[in-house]
């Protein structure tokens, strides 16, 4: 027996950018939401950082991006790398229809801090913090709830429709038996962090050549740097020591030369598992899965937190209404994959594309190379080129527009 049951048209297992916008937008239309997040706060380091302008494009439409925007955050009109003596431009956001032609990177916490602000206003939304859900209820078939642990107990959260949310290792599809279609990644990445000089330039940048890749994302104070990997190479490396990776870093970034021995230990680089999966079917009778729980992506391009946004987003479309009759059908879930599974799957064809044909064979190039990848020489020759770059990854192949009414008593 459960210490502590609640009952709620919605349940969301996950506080991240997925859940929070969902349960945002739900609670902003008159559903009573619950939002269940495993940790205290949003505090997790390296995590994805990026906000794009599909993102921002909604921040617009609620009526927030200014708001949102006076937060410490770094502006990217262009992203660029550079390849031994090259500086290639390959994606130009200022040619985008959107009112914020740039990637604001902002550290994600400060993100979710203010999507929780702007839903406590509204009755509806309740925001339960260290509440890790560990299994699935199930009634006559049905998924009708959650079983969470609390420090304060077991936790049964009742509800009409149960949002798994919770990222790429879902607990919540993992439970229910969801078939996953595991893609392939040929790398991980290493994620460590080093100080940053008024002196540094501004804008992030990639760089690889001689068999590596690093990835370096301005965080104002600090440097967030990315190194991508062969994957299962991380013990090579450890083996190797960390005088060698610190060489092998000062190497590709000369101007953070003098500050490589910011990375003392270990324990300072992070590893992160890439995995590009995504579930054939998101739904069952009471559940439904998006973001990373329904389509993990590869972290090429920065676009996981946007699509995860924007399944939120046509959820909240297409679902505040049976919600709010409180008769929410298979038909009504199938929608939103109906709605979200086709940009997905291109995305995901793209990102494993890029996977194979740039980054497996620039990671087995020891050697250096004056000749540029083939993508890379295009975008260098054909600026115009840069715009198509621009616009997959600034919006998406297909851009939410928010359509949820606001419920008369909502601020």
């Amino acid at each position: 027996m459960a210490d502590e049951v609640r009952t709620t048209q919605c349940c969301i297992a996950g506080g991240g950018p997925a859940g929070m916008m969902l349960g945002l937008l739900l609670a902003r239309a008159g559903v009573d939401v619950t939002v269940l997040e495993k940790h205290p706060d949003f505090l997790r380091d390296f995590r994805g950082d990026t906000i794009h302008p599909s993102t921002l494009e909604l921040m617009h439409e609620l009526g927030w991006l200014e708001e949102l925007l006076a937060l410490p955050h770094q502006k990217a009109p262009m992203l660029r790398f550079q390849n031994g003596s090259h500086d290639v431009v390959v994606a130009d956001f200022t040619h985008l229809p959107t009112h914020a032609r740039y990637i604001a990177f902002m550290p994600q916490w400060d993100l979710l801090d203010f999507l929780a602000r702007k839903a406590s206003a509204y009755p509806g939304f309740h925001l339960r913090r260290c509440a890790e859900v560990t299994d699935v209820l199930r009634e006559k078939g049905r998924v009708t709830g959650v079983r969470a642990r609390t420090p304060e107990g077991t936790l049964e959260v009742r509800a009409s429709l149960v949002v798994a949310a919770d990222g790429r290792t879902s607990v919540v599809r993992q439970r229910a038996g969801f078939e996953v279609e595991a893609l392939g990644a040929p790398m991980d990445v290493l994620w460590f962090r080093v100080a940053r000089k008024p002196t540094d330039p501004v804008d992030p940048m990639g760089r690889f050549e001689q068999g590596q890749i690093f990835i370096l994302i301005n965080r104002g104070d600090a440097w967030q740097c990315g190194r991508v990997i062969a994957k299962g190479s991380f013990d090579a490396l450890r083996e190797a020591g960390l005088p060698s990776f610190r060489e092998d870093f000062a190497r590709m970034a000369p101007f953070l030369a003098d500050r490589t021995q910011d990375l003392t230990h270990w324990d300072d680089v992070k590893l992160l598992t890439v995995r590009v999966d995504r579930l054939r079917t998101w739904y069952q009778p009471g559940l439904l899965c998006i973001g990373d729980a329904a389509h993990a992506m590869s972290p090429v391009g920065g676009v996981g937190i946007n699509l995860a946004v924007q399944d939120a987003v046509a959820a909240a479309n297409l679902l505040a209404g049976p919600l709010l009759a409180r008769h929410v059908t298979p038909m009504d879930l199938r929608r939103v994959q109906e709605r979200r599974e086709w940009p997905t799957r291109l995305t995901q064809r793209a990102q494993v594309l890029i996977q194979n044909r740039v980054l497996t064979p620039a990671l087995r190039r020891p050697a250096p190379s004056r000749r540029l990848p083939l993508p890379l020489w295009l975008v260098q020759h054909a600026p115009v080129l840069r715009r198509i770059p621009a616009r997959l990854v600034g919006m998406g192949l297909r851009p939410e527009h928010i359509r949820t009414p606001v419920a008369p008593t909502s601020p």
